[in-house]
């Protein structure tokens, strides 16, 4: 063991020639690349056409069209809650006392009286007169709701009579 001294191998200095060499060659390949990929980019060239201001584009501008206000909630959901209830009236045995309704979710109830059925054009409506208590007084509406296309009814008028 004459050869062998502390700290050197000849096998370990076969190996430490390569030793920062692979480093180096990647290191060098991945700039090459880089500046390949970044080469591509840039084939199509600049020009001063493309670097003006987009004039197609309006920024800063606010529309005129103001937007709906939108429906009180409360009144939308007793106006549902109406809906469902005139859509699944039969309405021969409706009397003169009408059916009620509440709306637990809003707190208000009332009545509906003079339910009746027609047909428009292709269609099956039902016109009704509701009341409406709420915490807001009690009042008295005109309703239609129709039948549509898809099976589902939908409301065409319910205005409040003054």
């Amino acid at each position: 063991m004459l050869w062998y001294r502390r700290g050197d191998c000849r096998l370990a200095r076969r190996a430490q020639v390569f030793a920062g060499w692979g480093r180096r060659v990647f290191v060098w390949l991945s700039i090459a690349a880089a500046a390949a990929v970044l080469a591509g980019c840039g084939t199509r060239g600049f020009s001063l056409e493309e670097a003006v201001a987009d004039r197609s584009l309006l920024t800063g501008s606010v529309s005129r069209h103001q937007p709906d206000i939108p429906a009180d909630p409360v009144a939308a959901s007793d106006e549902e809650t109406i809906r469902n209830a005139v859509s699944s009236a039969v309405v021969e045995a409706v009397g003169e006392d009408g059916i009620g309704w509440a709306n637990a979710a809003t707190g208000s109830r009332g009545a509906i009286r003079g339910i009746s059925e027609r047909q428009d054009k292709s269609r099956l409506c039902r016109r009704f007169t509701a009341s409406r208590e709420s915490f807001d007084g009690v009042h008295l509406y005109r309703g239609e709701t129709c039948l549509g296309p898809a099976r589902i009814w939908t409301m065409t008028a319910f205005d409040r009579v003054e």
